[in-house]
């Protein structure tokens, strides 16, 4: 029988004895199966949608609720489609005044040729504004094509409130630096004819807004303003009077 060394015996002996009491390094621990990091990260803080922009429209018929009838004092009726993917709530602030009267008698105070044509400010200066608090701004990517519908503002981004314009031409400097609403869908030669003038010496007004689900009859024709009376002086006093 092969005799062991008390030494060789000791070591046999610990190699025997279970571990249990007997901590593993953290580093040699099997680490438990997990989501690989790009998968934890997109369930911890899920990324956001990226905003969708409906395309425009340019049916009379659907979607009613969302298209502003403006009648103004040429005569004519023009429609516009408000796109409320683009700007909720510049498009509630519209709805809302419209829905108030508002704009009902407000002229076309900046009418720029080859520009826009701007209103919305029942002062006619550029200088009014609605009761309600400024609007914070809604830029988005839409361009400021011909016929397009977008809120006018002071310096400060966040200062629209009741003032829009309609753009003659396209203008895409005025991309993300103004707020899109939307665009003419009917009658966009109406607006051409706005009488132009900073103000206008005999401005275009809205006669009548309102919402196309509202269905608003078209107002009665408003009767030409009469020419001023020229001034009579003394030397038409003395005037003999003709035949």
């Amino acid at each position: 029988m092969l005799k062991l060394s008390p030494a060789f015996a000791a070591l046999a002996a610990l190699v025997a004895t279970p571990m249990a009491g007997i901590a593993m390094p953290a580093q040699a621990q099997e680490a438990p199966a997990q989501t690989p990091a790009e998968e934890v990260t997109d369930e911890a803080a899920p990324a956001e949608a990226a905003p969708v922009y409906a395309p425009i429209n340019y049916s009379m018929e659907e979607d009613r609720e969302n298209i502003l009838l403006l009648d103004l004092s040429n005569g004519e009726r023009v429609a516009i489609r408000l796109m409320p993917s683009w700007a909720p709530s510049h498009i509630e602030r519209i709805k809302t005044l419209t829905r108030q009267g508002f704009y009902d008698g407000v002229i076309f105070h900046r009418v720029i040729d080859g520009f826009m044509a701007q209103t919305g400010d029942p002062t006619g200066t550029g200088q009014g504004g609605s009761s309600l608090p400024d609007l914070a701004a809604e830029f988005n990517p839409m361009p400021h094509v011909r016929g397009t519908l977008s809120m006018a503002r002071a310096q400060g981004e966040d200062s629209a409130n009741s003032q829009f314009f309609i753009v003659f031409y396209p203008r895409f400097s005025l991309d993300k630096r103004y707020t899109n609403l939307g665009r003419v869908i009917s009658n966009m030669a109406a607006v051409d004819a706005i009488n132009r003038g900073e103000p206008p010496a005999d401005p275009t007004r809205v006669v009548q807004a309102s919402i196309a689900s509202d269905n608003k009859p078209v107002p009665a024709p408003q009767a030409p303003r009469p020419a001023p009376a020229s001034e009579i002086t003394a030397d038409d006093l003395n005037a003999p009077i003709g035949e």
